[in-house]
């Protein structure tokens, strides 16, 4: 079954198996400052990237159903290491730091940068980055510049609107329809873009759906 805008629905089933999924007990693992502080590899990875004081802390706390699980900051560039959260023995949820406006020296925002991509090349339990971008203003230039990076690293990554309840009707379809149609000149891209807020629940479920089916099987989960 497909959405009105051609992009394929979830099953009331898939929606359930996200739920369930993100239902369990959500446990922070590690903080990496450094390379040499990244945990060893594990549970399948799903990373949430973008703008600084783009939502990502908002939609990981949404998506989990936990108010402070991750730091929500209006001071862009709050987050300034990697975050890993386990979620129910199955799936590994990472917060990176944002990129493009965070008030710091040069030298320490290359050292962000320079970790983010060792983590980018180093992961071969990295399934996604979730990109987040803001459905008040759409791609830029930086966000181009990120989504050329990981063609070249050969990670596949996915665009998720955020904020969409602050761009209504046919405002919000456009941003939409001009985010996907970008994503024809980006190969390691999903061709399906995720539209959410994490204010007013929108588009929760679906992705709970989506990072369900990178997940570990249940019957892998320790008992």
């Amino acid at each position: 079954m497909r959405t009105a805008d051609g992009h394929q629905a979830s099953t009331q089933h898939e929606l359930e198996a996200g739920r369930l999924l993100f239902a369990q007990d959500c446990q922070f693992v590690a903080g990496a400052a450094s390379v040499a502080s990244l945990p060893e590899f594990g549970l399948p990875e799903v990373a949430f990237a973008g703008r600084s004081n783009v939502g990502k802390s908002s939609l990981v706390n949404a998506l989990t159903g936990r108010l402070t699980l991750a730091k929500v900051s209006s001071r862009p560039g709050l987050t300034r290491q990697i975050n890993f959260f386990a979620l129910g023995h199955r799936l590994m949820l990472v917060d990176l730091p944002g990129y493009g406006f965070a008030q710091v020296g040069k030298a320490l925002k290359q050292s962000w940068q320079d970790l983010a991509a060792a983590y980018l090349r180093g992961r071969p339990t990295l399934q996604r980055i979730c990109l987040l971008i803001d459905a008040r203003h759409g791609l830029k230039d930086i966000d181009r510049d990120t989504m050329k990076s990981l063609d070249r690293a050969a990670v596949v990554y996915q665009l998720v609107l955020t904020k969409a309840d602050t761009v209504k009707g046919p405002a919000l379809q456009r941003i939409v329809e001009q985010t996907t149609a970008a994503l024809r000149h980006f190969p390691a891209a999903h061709p399906e873009v995720m539209v959410t807020s994490a204010s007013e629940g929108i588009g929760i479920a679906e992705m709970r759906a989506e990072l369900e089916r990178l997940a570990a099987p249940r019957q892998a989960v320790r008992s």
